[in-house]
């Protein structure tokens, strides 16, 4: 590869790290063509980009983005996943491939700044999908109004109750 295709790979690679919801590394040692093809084609279904880049390359373009939090995992046969809009989306790929796949490693991860662990990529794959959140929240906001129009409907009915109870109390006496 010349020098200028490298150069234009780390720009390409750095402007992909700052739109990113989530870049994931994996190892993906031991892994045949027919499964690396299988697991690109599952990354995309879920909107992934899958991509094996050098080392190198990866810790030049992660400079000044916040990708440079797990420049230690860039050692080694290193594959990284880039989810731009669902960070979901690729930990539940990566992970549900890795099940099938033992020779398939997710060495660590970024979100939000923040360097993520096996663990953390687990727990974050646990989670709904970001569709199913939304449709959660908004039913949770669609109750409030409905809940606050019955609590102040049952103001007036229960006065309406309380009148005709002294009503009839009245006429009884």
């Amino acid at each position: 590869m010349q020098f200028e295709d490298k150069k234009k790979l780390v720009d390409e690679l750095a402007e992909k790290f700052s739109r990113t919801a989530i870049v994931i590394a994996t190892d993906y040692k031991g892994l045949n063509v027919v499964k690396m093809n299988e697991l690109r084609r599952k990354l995309g279904e879920a909107d992934v980009e899958y991509q094996v880049v050098k080392n190198r390359l990866l810790k030049r373009a992660s400079e000044n983005t916040d990708v440079a939090l797990m420049t230690d995992h860039f050692q080694g046969p290193t594959a990284i996943a880039l989810g731009y809009d669902d960070p979901v989306k690729p930990a539940k790929a990566l992970l549900n491939f890795a099940k099938d796949n033992e020779k398939l490693e997710i060495k660590g991860g970024v979100m939000g700044g923040r360097a993520l662990d096996f663990n953390a990529i687990k727990s974050l794959s646990d989670m709904p999908s970001r569709e199913v959140l939304l449709s959660q929240m908004l039913s949770a906001m669609n109750n409030v109004p409905t809940g606050l129009v019955r609590a102040l409907n049952n103001v007036p009915e229960r006065l309406v109750y309380a009148l005709q109870a002294i009503k009839d109390q009245k006429e009884a006496a």
